[in-house]
C-alpha cells in the first residue's frame, strides 16, 4: 500500500534531527521547473504565487538562491502545515520511519513526488499554480503520468489518497483498472450529510499517518480501527473506494 499526501506551504530547514536517505527522483526535472522560475521577474512571482507582498519576496530570494546540491533536510521534516503537527515526525521512533520510508509519498509542485527522507530545500509553489513554458500549460501538464508510475511501478498498486484535491488529482487520472484508489473522508454529519472542515480534516491525515506507522498497517481494511481525535469509522457510509470517518458530537463541541 502506498500513502498519499500533500505537502505544505509552510517549509523550513532541519540539520540536526535526523540526516536525508535519498535524492528526489525527479530532481532533474524540478531543476528545469526551478531554472524557470529563477528567470521570472519579481512581478509574475508575485502573481503566479498569489500571496502577499512578504511570502512572494521571501519566495523570489529564495529560487534565486535555490541550489538542489545543498538540501540536507528530509522532506518529512521541512513541511511545518497543521497535517505535518500532528503527525509529529519530529518525535517518531525509529522504526515508524521506515515505515512512512516505504509506504509513505507527499506530492509537490516542485519535486512532482517525494519519499519521506529524500533531501529538499524549502520552496513555495502550488501544484494549482498556472506556470506556463515550454511546451507546458501548467504544471498537471508538465508532470503528466510520471507522478502515477512512480508510485505504482513501485509494484504496489493500492493507493491510500490522504491528499487534497489539488495534489490527488495530478495522480487519480492516471490509474488503471489494476489499481485500487481508496480515499479516506474525516468529517461531521449535518443532517443527511458529511461535511468536511479543511483544518480538522489536516489533522486527521496528519494523526492518520502517525497512527499507520505505529501500527505497522499495511491492509486498508485495517484502517477501520483508526479512533483518534474523536473521530470513528462509519461502516455504513464506507464502500470500496471511500472510507469514511465521523467526528463525534463530544468532540466536535469541544473543538468548537
Amino acid at each position: 500500500m502506498r500513502i498519499i499526501i500533500s505537502p505544505a506551504k509552510q517549509m523550513g530547514e532541519e540539520r540536526d534531527f535526523l540526516t536525508p536517505a535519498g535524492r528526489p527522483i525527479y530532481e532533474e526535472r524540478a531543476g528545469e521547473l526551478a531554472a524557470h522560475l529563477r528567470s521570472l521577474p519579481y512581478g509574475e512571482m508575485k502573481k503566479l504565487l498569489a500571496c502577499s507582498d512578504a511570502l512572494a519576496q521571501a519566495a523570489y530570494e529564495a529560487y534565486q538562491a535555490m541550489d538542489f546540491s545543498r538540501a540536507d533536510t528530509p522532506a518529512i521534516l521541512a513541511y511545518r502545515g497543521i497535517q505535518y503537527q500532528y503527525m509529529a515526525p519530529q518525535v517518531f521512533e525509529k522504526a515508524y520511519f521506515a515505515y512512512i520510508q516505504e509506504h509513505l509519498r507527499i506530492l509537490s509542485g516542485l519535486y512532482g513526488i517525494l519519499r519521506p527522507l529524500d533531501a529538499v530545500v524549502p520552496y513555495r509553489l502550488e501544484m494549482q499554480a498556472k506556470v506556463r513554458f515550454g511546451p507546458w500549460r501548467d504544471l498537471y501538464h508538465f508532470w503528466g503520468d510520471s507522478l502515477c508510475r512512480a508510485l505504482t511501478e513501485e509494484g504496489d498498486r493500492v493507493i491510500l489518497n490522504l491528499a487534497s484535491r489539488e495534489y490527488s488529482r495530478a495522480i487519480e487520472p492516471w490509474l488503471t483498472g489494476e489499481d485500487a484508489w481508496i480515499t479516506c473522508t474525516f468529517g461531521e454529519l449535518l443532517g443527511e450529510k458529511v461535511v468536511e472542515k479543511g483544518v480538522y480534516v489536516k489533522m486527521a491525515r496528519g494523526e492518520m499517518v502517525r497512527w499507520m506507522a505505529e501500527h505497522s498497517v499495511e491492509r486498508p481494511e485495517d484502517l477501520r480501527y483508526f479512533d483518534r481525535l474523536g473521530f470513528s469509522f462509519c461502516p455504513e457510509r464506507s464502500d470500496g473506494k471511500r472510507l469514511v470517518f465521523l467526528m463525534d458530537g463530544e468532540t466536535r463541541r469541544r473543538v468548537r
